[in-house]
């Protein structure tokens, strides 16, 4: 069966507080990644890579950013009537409150599903990295002659407690599901044989249990009937739960990359790994490539700089002496002479200006810098104190054990590509910001 009849909806997500102060002025899936993508644009290609063409996001939070970048970015012919539509929270007679969860957010739009050309909705994170061919799945939902069809994937019992484990029969059919085990005992309730995982084409490895990846595969009437006749608010949390005691829920199986990068530690490890001579997610895929903006920038000019382990983007300009090692490098950035960046996520710039970049001579180390910010020269960005979690602040700040400088306010913005010279609250000068 193909997947002309599958409707796609990736759920933008809510205030996304775990990954600020990256989502202080744009939504989770507005997050840049890599160098040069955005968060939204990896569930985005796997739905074109898989032919399904028809995909709403639904977003609420933030999202001016996302709707800006989701408009410049995916647009299809005229005849294949594919398109990317954003669904914003919105009063309307059926509805007068902002989407009260995941499941709220479909529940207040069951008109769009109900269209006589759709038979399967597909239900996507926005904030993931992965790559999977939404057509097989769709194979196993058909096979198996499933109601809801699920992606699992092989976890061992170190990563049990951050995620959603599921108890399955021979069949693969999912009886039961346990949210996030902090014990052995409570693993061993939801465990899987590894043979049986071997036995379906996944090498186990010694995992022994199967994680939700919270990618959904409904009959459309199946998931109207659940909304409809429920409250529920959530989909991982209640409607799929419901749905095992209810419904034919079979997993998909999958074993390749997969990452959830809903939190700073997770953001700033992802895009390290990225850098990596042998990243875990390969970008350059002809076959299923990430898609993203098509910018019209010229190419990075390097002048006599070291550069290892890295990720450079787009229209760059790195300076002499630079040197820059397992880091990712973003678009329009400039980097003065002499400057060390190490272990670091440089998000780039939305323009060129003379007061946005990199002074001579900084040093930035297990850091994230955001976009539009200016350091001063000999600037020092580094966690000396191990500092696990600082107050929120303008300039700086410490998540996770990284240390953070957050995105150029709106206003200092403006006043960089318009005024000249950016608000002094809002730069980083020499020896006065030591995150």
């Amino acid at each position: 069966m193909g997947v002309k009849k599958v409707l796609a909806l990736v759920l933008g997500g809510g205030r996304g507080t775990r990954l600020f102060p990256l989502t202080r002025d744009r939504s989770k899936p507005a997050v840049p990644l890599a160098g040069k993508y955005r968060i939204i644009d990896v569930p985005l290609s796997n739905c074109i890579n898989s032919g399904v063409q028809r995909i709403y996001v639904l977003t609420q939070f933030n999202s001016v950013s996302l709707h800006r970048h989701i408009r410049r970015t995916y647009s299809f012919d005229h005849f294949s009537g594919g398109f990317v539509e954003i669904l914003a929270a919105q009063q309307t007679l059926g509805a007068s409150t902002w989407y009260q969860g995941t499941a709220d957010a479909v529940r207040q739009h069951l008109r769009l599903l109900q269209q006589p050309d759709v038979e399967h909705v597909l239900i996507l994170s926005g904030d993931q990295l992965y790559r999977m061919n939404y057509a097989d799945m769709l194979s196993t939902h058909v096979a198996s002659g499933a109601d809801v069809t699920i992606a699992g994937i092989p976890v061992g019992r170190d990563a049990a407690s951050a995620l959603g484990i599921m108890r399955l029969d021979e069949a693969g059919r999912v009886e039961g599901f346990l949210e996030k085990p902090q014990t052995n005992e409570e693993a061993s309730m939801v465990r899987t044989d590894p043979a049986w995982i071997d036995r379906h084409g996944v090498p186990s490895k010694g995992r022994d249990l199967v994680a939700s990846m919270g990618i959904y595969l409904f009959n459309r009437d199946c998931l109207v009937d659940l909304l409809m006749k429920t409250d529920y608010q959530d989909f991982g949390k209640e409607v799929f739960p419901a749905a095992i005691r209810a419904k034919n829920v079979q997993l998909h199986l999958f074993d390749d990359y997969w990452e959830d990068i809903g939190t700073i530690r997770s953001y700033y490890q992802c895009n390290i790994d990225l850098a990596s001579p042998e990243p875990p997610f390969v970008l350059a895929n002809a076959h299923a490539p990430i898609y993203s903006r098509a910018r019209f920038l010229p190419p990075s000019r390097i002048d006599g700089a070291s550069i290892r382990k890295s990720l450079i983007s787009d229209g760059c300009l790195i300076d002499t002496g630079a040197v820059i090692e397992n880091s990712v490098i973003g678009l329009r950035c400039r980097i003065g002479k002499d400057v060390v960046i190490r272990n670091s996520v440089i998000l780039g710039n939305d323009f060129y200006d003379d007061d946005v970049g990199i002074g001579d001579g900084a040093i930035i180390e297990h850091a994230i810098v955001d976009k539009n910010v200016h350091i001063g020269s000999r600037a020092r960005i580094v966690n000396e104190h191990g500092w696990e979690t600082t107050a929120e602040s303008d300039t700086f700040m410490v998540r996770d054990g990284v240390a953070i400088v957050p995105k150029t306010c709106d206003d200092c913005r403006w006043l960089a590509a318009r005024a000249g010279p950016v608000d002094p609250r809002h730069r980083l000068r020499p020896a006065e910001r030591h995150a």
